[in-house]
């Protein structure tokens, strides 16, 4: 008779346990990237290389497939992070857009246009004009502070022109948190001769947060972008000393979800038959959950990858690749590259 009592206790302990965490309310934030593959406008920048942009090498119907490429670019994001948050991304940081104009154009489409998106763009040194951005929903995150930073790359004494590094701080709800968004120095003429590029990228990214620590030492910082590295690439593993197991984070350390994801052959781009996963969103140990179920602040409580079928070409050579927009010179009438990719936070209401 005792053991029946005891059991049933028990039973009742856990269940009352279950079903308070079941009846707990969250909200959802998702944080996106998403590189727009050469989102350029129909007009010659003189003081840009833009007339090497596919857009530019189009011979007619530029507008029209200008506003195509915005309204395909519209529907992902509108998508993006829906299916939990039930709205678009909080906070999406973009990389390969040429000015603020092609995004503010991006964020009067008819399916952004209702979430009230504010940008945040500095024009970077890249010689084919191409920036990174971070758009944000007004109502949900309040930045108070954005900054753009020049990795002051050189190779063989000349300097590389790349994209800036972005940083945002702002309010996420009632919560600081600081966004660095990246698009680091491309594996032109091969990975292994790049690589001290990218590497001084990440670097620069180490001192973007050293800067952040001094006034925040617990700050909850987002690391974003096309990194044009795998998570298991030296930049990552040496110079950003990235920890692939929650366990293993310790206070100071990033965390990278996507490296796992990497190692179970997932990507967000394929190129001559080679699959990678460039496109990464990392985090401080202040957004890491650890187990804990505690979720009095944003914590992450999950990353992926958007690739909906929709997205991927489903035949031919290229089948499971990104639905491109431009190749050979041509609009395809697809989306983009790179699939986006997301991270959910959530926080107990």
């Amino acid at each position: 008779m005792r053991k029946i009592i005891s059991v049933l206790v028990i039973f009742l302990i856990t269940f009352s346990s279950f079903a308070q965490q079941s009846q707990k309310k969250y909200k959802i934030r998702t944080v996106g990237f998403y590189n727009l593959e050469n989102l350029f406008d129909t007009v010659n920048d003189l003081e840009k290389n833009d007339e090497a942009s596919p857009m530019m090498e189009l011979n007619g119907n530029r507008e029209a497939v200008y506003k195509d490429k915005l309204e395909k670019l519209s529907d992902v994001i509108n998508q993006l992070g829906a299916e939990k948050a039930k709205t678009s991304p909080t906070l999406l940081g973009v990389a390969e857009v040429e000015n603020k104009k092609v995004l503010e154009d991006l964020i009067k489409t008819e399916k952004l246009k209702k979430k009230n998106y504010g940008i945040i763009h500095f024009d970077s040194p890249d010689k084919r004009g191409i920036d990174v951005a971070l758009l944000y929903q007004k109502r949900y995150f309040k930045p108070i502070h954005f900054e753009a930073f020049n990795p002051n790359i050189y190779a063989n004494n000349r300097k590389v022109y790349t994209r800036d590094i972005l940083l945002v701080s702002g309010y996420l709800d009632d919560e600081l948190v600081h966004v660095i968004v990246n698009h680091w120095p491309s594996r032109s003429g091969g990975e292994a001769k790049s690589r001290p590029l990218r590497e001084k990228a990440a670097y620069k990214v180490t001192q973007v947060i050293e800067k952040i620590k001094k006034n925040d030492p617990k700050a909850k910082i987002i690391v974003m972008g096309d990194f044009n590295d795998d998570p298991i690439n030296s930049s990552f593993k040496t110079v950003l000393k990235t920890k692939t197991k929650k366990k293993n984070v310790k206070k100071g350390d990033l965390y990278n979800p996507y490296e796992d994801m990497f190692r179970r052959g997932f990507n967000t781009l394929a190129y001559r038959d080679n699959i990678n996963l460039f496109d990464q969103i990392l985090i401080t140990s202040p957004l890491l959950d650890k187990g804990k179920k505690d979720f009095s602040s944003f914590k992450m409580f999950k990353s992926g990858i958007f690739n909906k079928r929709f997205l991927t070409r489903k035949k031919g050579r290229y089948k499971g690749y990104p639905k491109r927009s431009f190749a050979n010179g041509k609009y395809t009438g697809g989306y983009s590259d790179h699939f986006p990719v997301y991270m959910y936070l959530i926080k107990e209401k």
